[in-house]
């Protein structure tokens, strides 16, 4: 295993941490995930997500199940107005979806009146939120228990295949109507490799893409050699999970041996990997240590990681024999994303201190839409933000989030 593939599972797993920054420590917690309270739960708050962050805030909201046609029961929210109501009865439907590693309430966790979800929702949208496998809303299967192996035997092809496409067709079916897109992070990369493939293009009007990660080979650091040193000789026990669960376990005890290498220290290298964020309120950050990271699969992590060390987009790479059994074929089959749609309208926003969705990787994107409409493509770049600046920064309303407004209300 290259040094840059296991620097990239570590750059992943941190993505959305170098907040702690700020706080240094919340809640008997350190370096985020790192020592956990004897209080905490991955259990899902009673009432789901509904209760717990959005109708506290005056909104309407209601919870959905969606099945997976391989048996997943993904939960689904809806705000279907904003807290004064109106808008009609043909509010235009948006999906808001979630990286890696965390959920769906990371739309809600700054106030209503800085939260995507909830501007959404106040300018006139009928607002849905996914969230995947795997995630404390999402644990749950026909057959299958979490604490089974097999349960985590996916990866973001997966979510491409079943997740995605259950999802937009439960809307569609609910309002009748094409959706808007907002994707986040790996929610921007499911939804190009799917687009790629024209999935779901008959039922998605539009997409905005926030801190595209579509490649990633230039998630390298100077801190690389190091992580990748500390990583070496704990990897067979990390590979041994099926789940990855960053707050306990293997992953944890990794962690405390990566902040314990001489000369590292762990908020520095949150920041060298994550790209520093410019606007993060503290109790915003807060709210999200409460909840966040989230468990994903092993697998998952492992296909993450293959794109960082190939420079490709493809999907999951078995190994040369394994592949023959499973393509039909030596090698993975790639996803060539000039075979999107044209016509289809793509927002895209990514900033210059982000450090996974690096400004040449995002270069490298733009270069397989450079065939585009050109009034269908719409390129966003701003100087100051890093990662979580896009769905947490306390400027991202005025920076971001009007454009997006903007952008869909001319596709309407």
């Amino acid at each position: 295993m290259s040094c840059l593939h296991i620097l990239s599972l570590l750059s992943l797993l941190i993505l959305q941490l170098e907040p702690n920054r700020v706080l240094g420590s919340s809640r008997g917690r350190h370096f985020g995930f790192i020592s956990y309270g004897d209080n905490w739960t991955d259990s899902a708050p009673p009432g789901g997500m509904c209760a717990s962050t959005v109708a506290v805030h005056g909104y309407k909201c209601q919870e959905f199940e969606v099945k997976t046609d391989d048996g997943y029961i993904l939960s689904v929210q809806r705000i279907p107005e904003g807290r004064t109501g109106g808008g009609g009865q043909n509010r235009q439907p948006v999906l808001l979806q979630h990286g890696v590693l965390v959920d769906g309430a990371t739309w809600l966790l700054n106030p209503p009146d800085q939260s995507l979800a909830t501007i959404l929702a106040d300018n006139g949208f009928d607002v849905w939120i996914s969230n995947i496998r795997g995630t404390r809303y999402s644990r749950r299967h026909v057959t299958l228990d979490s604490k089974d192996s097999e349960y985590w035997n996916w990866s973001w092809d997966e979510l491409i295949v079943h997740d995605l496409p259950a999802v937009i067709d439960f809307i569609f079916k609910q309002t009748g109507q094409k959706t808007h897109y907002v994707g986040h992070s790996m929610g921007t990369l499911i939804a190009l490799a799917s687009f790629s493939e024209g999935r779901q293009i008959d039922k998605v009007k539009s997409a905005a893409l926030l801190s595209p990660i579509a490649y990633l080979s230039h998630m390298a650091t100077p801190l690389g050699d190091v992580a990748a040193r500390a990583f070496v000789g704990e990897i067979t026990t990390l590979f041994g999970l099926a789940e990855f669960n960053p707050k306990g376990g293997p992953v944890n005890k990794l962690l405390k041996f990566l902040c314990a290498q001489p000369g590292v220290d762990c908020y520095d290298l949150m920041t060298a990997l994550t790209g520093k964020n410019c606007c993060l309120n503290a109790s915003t950050v807060e709210l999200f240590l409460n909840d966040e990271p989230q468990s994903t699969s092993t697998k998952n992590m492992v296909h993450l990681a293959q794109t960082v060390r190939d420079s490709i987009l493809s999907k999951y790479d078995y190994g040369s024999i394994y592949n023959l059994a499973h393509y039909g074929e030596p090698k993975p089959p790639k996803y060539n994303l000039a075979n999107i749609p044209r016509d289809l309208p793509l927002f895209l926003s990514y900033g210059g201190q982000d450090a996974l969705s690096d400004g040449k990787d995002v270069e490298t994107l733009l270069d397989y839409l450079k065939f585009h409409d050109v009034d269908k493509l719409h390129v966003q770049y701003i100087k100051n933000y890093a990662h979580a600046d896009f769905i947490m920064g306390i400027t991202a309303k005025d920076l971001v989030y009007n454009q997006i407004i903007s952008f869909f209300r001319n596709y309407a």
